[in-house]
């Protein structure tokens, strides 16, 4: 990676992690929330081979627009339009209801660019790990599940796109589902 596209992904880190400073993630741990975006951000750069700074940059800021008071042209001031699209592309529209939102995400994923369907499936994957790791507090095993299955609704649509991704979903996918299949299988007997 160019000493131009290094810059890129560390300010973006650098951004991220100021933007999302007081935020924790919703599992038992409350990890700190950058750790979630530096996650979905590795994810990329090994599937990718580190060779696309605007996306990797991207993962970074990709829950920015949705969690915190940055606006678009703040990203296209700061990072500039790729990567701006790029964060812009997977941010839902929180003015609608959590359930249109989930069913938007399934309906209009094939419709994104490659990129950021790449990008969805690496923050698809690292949210279903999180699942085994820290699960969110007060989340029963049926809503841990079904999450896993709307995950899966949502990445089986972009499938194909990168075979590293592809095979991290699919662990996450299949380690999350065990897991979680083994607590309830505990509870009931």
């Amino acid at each position: 990676m160019s000493d131009t596209r290094l810059t890129l992904v560390t300010r973006a880190a650098d951004f991220a992690a100021r933007a999302h400073v007081a935020q924790h993630r919703k599992g038992l741990a409350e990890e700190p929330y950058v750790n979630h975006l530096t996650e979905v951000a590795t994810l990329l750069a090994e599937a990718t081979g580190g060779e696309d700074a605007a996306l990797i940059a991207a993962a970074y800021l990709h829950d920015t627009l949705e969690d915190t008071a940055t606006a678009y042209e703040d990203l296209v001031t700061h990072f500039g339009p790729d990567v701006a699209k790029l964060v812009g592309e997977v941010t839902d529209n929180k003015s609608l209801p959590k359930a249109e939102r989930k069913r938007l995400q399934v309906d209009t994923v094939t419709r994104k660019s490659s990129r950021a369907q790449l990008l969805k499936i690496a923050d698809k994957t690292s949210n279903v790990r999180a699942l085994v790791s820290s699960p969110p507090a007060g989340w029963s095993k049926t809503r841990l599940m079904d999450y896993i299955e709307w995950a899966e609704a949502v990445v089986s649509q972009v499938r194909g796109r990168n075979p590293i991704l592809d095979a991290e979903f699919i662990t996450a996918r299949d380690n999350a589902r065990r897991e979680i299949s083994a607590k309830i299988d505990e509870e009931t007997t």
